[in-house]
This record gives C-alpha cells, sequence and structure tokens, in this order.
C-alpha cells in the first residue's frame, strides 16, 4: 500500500499554498454552489464540508463538480463514508481523530488524509502509517500554538492543520510557526449566513481572513 500519491501531495501542497481551510457546515444542499461562489470571490477556493449533516456528501458533489473549488470532506469518522465523500468528488479527507481504518481506505483511494494527532504517541501512529501531515484538533483546547511548537520538536518532519477555536484574534500565533502547513477555521463561513444565503457577506468574510493571513489586513 502507498502512504503517499502524486495526486495527495498536490492536494496537501494547494492547501499548504491557501494557508486556511474553511470548515463549513451545510444544512441544505442548495446552499453548496452558493457558498462555493463566494470562495472563488473571497479568493480562498478550498473548502472542508463536514460530515455533521444529512447535506454534506450532496454539497461536496455539487462544489466538485464545478472544478474550481479544492473541496475535502471534514468530520470522517468511518469507512464507509470515506467511500461516500470520494464518491462524491473529494480530494482530502479530515478526521477528528487518527483512525487506522479511515487513512488506510483514504491510502487504497489515492485521496490525502488528514487525521487528528495531538499528542505525541498520536503523530508517532500516523508516522506509522507513512503520513507527514496532520489535523491537530480541537487546537484551542490541545494547547494552542505552544503546544503545536512543542510537539514540532521531536517530529520535525511532521506539519500540523490546527482547527478549533480559531479566530483573527490568535491566527498569527499559528502561522507564525514553521511547522504549521495551514489552519482551519469557520469564522469565515459563518453557518447561519450560508443558510440564509448571505453569499455576498460570506465572499467578504473570506476575502478579509485572505488578507489577514496574508499579513495585509487593514
Amino acid at each position: 500500500m502507498t502512504a503517499t500519491t502524486p495526486a495527495s501531495l498536490d492536494v496537501l501542497a494547494a492547501l499548504g499554498a491557501a494557508r486556511l481551510v474553511p470548515v463549513v457546515v451545510l444544512d441544505d444542499a442548495k446552499d453548496a454552489d452558493g457558498l462555493a461562489g463566494a470562495l472563488v470571490a473571497g479568493g480562498l477556493p478550498v473548502a472542508e464540508v463536514t460530515f455533521r449533516t444529512a447535506a454534506a456528501e450532496e454539497s461536496i458533489r455539487i462544489m466538485a463538480a464545478r472544478g474550481d473549488v479544492l473541496v475535502g470532506a471534514g468530520t470522517v469518522l468511518t469507512v464507509d463514508q470515506v467511500d461516500r465523500a470520494v464518491d462524491a468528488g473529494a480530494s482530502y479527507v479530515v478526521s477528528p481523530g487518527l483512525s487506522r481504518a479511515v487513512v488506510e481506505r483514504c491510502q487504497e483511494h489515492g485521496v490525502a488524509v488528514l487525521p487528528g494527532a495531538v499528542t505525541a504517541t498520536e503523530v508517532q501512529a500516523a508516522l506509522e502509517l507513512g503520513l507527514t501531515t496532520v489535523k491537530f484538533f480541537p487546537a484551542g483546547t490541545s494547547g494552542g500554538a505552544k503546544a503545536i511548537a512543542a510537539l514540532a520538536a521531536p517530529f520535525g518532519g511532521v506539519s500540523f492543520v490546527p482547527t478549533g477555536g480559531i479566530g483573527p484574534a490568535n491566527l498569527h500565533e499559528y502561522l507564525a510557526l514553521p511547522s504549521v502547513h495551514a489552519v482551519g477555521g469557520s469564522w469565515m463561513v459563518p453557518r447561519d449566513l450560508v443558510a440564509a444565503g448571505e453569499f455576498d457577506k460570506v465572499a467578504a468574510l473570506v476575502a478579509e481572513a485572505v488578507a489577514l493571513a496574508a499579513g495585509k489586513e487593514a
């Protein structure tokens, strides 16, 4: 079994270039296209659509079909969800924790996978599965940027994608760390604005987040 494929490496590189990964919760798939358009308009054509709602699978399908957004599936807990996410067009899979079964199924599909790892033991387990990029979740209650910096010392080849409890006020604490590949967050894609179809406002928030990450905020 191959741990990484050229396609999965390309996806990880794209996430690193974006620096931000919007974590999206869609309650109705009818909002998927509008949200995708808002992400593109805001300059951040990336989305992690969480499997927390029944609309997730169809939303991924709609967004992936556009061809202008890098779409992944988040909160993936089972092998069945991996299969459904990949079938819908997800280019990467994110899990809150580390599941060997989930990781190995993603590797079988040749898609990038970011399992959650917040302890040295979990990071070592990820390394044993051939992974060098992991999600750090929930970041805010797991020691934050200081914990990532501490873990990066013994695991020099590992990159982290912290998610959870991150917003404009503390974003740069994470982005300043060389070991942080990208940062996941939902502040730029508020669930209520998405459900209300206020995609112009979402696009504006996305643009603000992109500027903030680039250090160009007003």
